[in-house]
């Protein structure tokens, strides 16, 4: 497992992997027009944070493999989960971006889904991403039990329990005060960070101990995460018109400080488990990126 500066080398082959599965899933299209604006968001340059969590969590349980002279292949059983959700992460920025919505022309430096496509074409991009995550994972090669887990997870996570509900909460301006925007941002963010951790685990095999350790450093990670997208953002977020933020109603130092005292939770849920040393890398970077 790597040590943080060892974080791109761990993750470089599994992005790999996990891109070439992707293209494998999105090469079959057949509606007429479709295949490019279906690719065109999930290979648009995302930093794939949420399958790194899930490859790391898989790596802090399954065991090693014995040949330590060569570099190991990207496990195939935590595959479909990374894949699942990098799609679900996909459509929520697609439906985030139209029009009724966050309405932003602009995504990565290139233009959204329906600035290029057109916004019936984006609602379907979405709709066809959300349902390829659940199709995904019906088809791994992991145990029906595990399936079902993995799907009930991330299906929780994704619904109106989770992601979809903050982002209503989100359009509804229920982010007045610290405990709102708390209470938003682990639904919103949170939720499908933490099931990204808990994919991984089930993939691995993970025991109810296991899970729990996995559920608590998903959660520190996913608002730790949220805090630090808020200190990058703060400037562009200043003056009257921007945004509710944790900068917002904390100051930055506060923002900076209560983001890494929730790194150091995660650290210390993840040290719980056999093979941390990928989960820890991934808590730092997420306070400390500038990206």
């Amino acid at each position: 497992s790597p040590p943080g500066s060892d974080l791109q080398a761990w993750l470089a082959p599994r992005r790999s992997a996990l891109d070439a599965f992707l293209q494998a899933r999105l090469a079959q299209v057949w509606a007429p027009g479709f295949a490019e604006p279906l690719r065109y968001p999930v290979f648009a340059g995302g930093k794939r944070v949420r399958p790194a969590l899930c490859f790391a969590a898989y790596d802090a349980l399954a065991k090693a493999p014995d040949v330590p002279a060569r570099a190991p292949d990207v496990p195939a059983p935590v595959l479909p989960a990374a894949a699942a959700v990098e799609l679900v992460h996909s459509y929520s920025l697609v439906h985030d971006d139209l029009p009724a919505m966050d309405d932003d022309d602009e995504r990565r430096g290139q233009p959204t889904v329906h600035v290029r496509f057109g916004e019936a074409v984006a609602i379907l991009v979405g709709d066809a991403l959300l349902t390829e995550a659940f199709a995904v994972l019906a088809a791994s090669e992991l145990s029906a039990e595990q399936r079902v887990a993995q799907i009930a997870a991330l299906a929780g996570a994704s619904g109106h329990l989770g992601m979809v509900g903050g982002q209503v909460a989100d359009i509804a301006g229920d982010d007045a005060d610290l405990e709102c925007l708390t209470r938003l941002h682990r639904a919103k963010t949170g939720a499908l960070i933490t099931a990204s951790c808990t994919l991984g685990g089930i993939a691995a095999g993970a025991g109810a101990q296991a899970l729990a350790a996995l559920e608590a450093y998903g959660q520190a990670v996913g608002l730790a995460f949220q805090l630090a997208d808020d200190v990058l953002d703060a400037a562009e977020d200043a003056g009257e018109g921007g945004p509710p933020s944790f900068v917002r109603l904390l100051g930055l130092d506060a923002t900076r400080a209560r983001a890494a005292a929730l790194a150091d939770e995660a650290i210390e849920a993840a040290q719980a488990l056999p093979r941390p040393g990928a989960l820890v890398a991934l808590a730092r970077f997420s306070v400390e990126r500038s990206v």
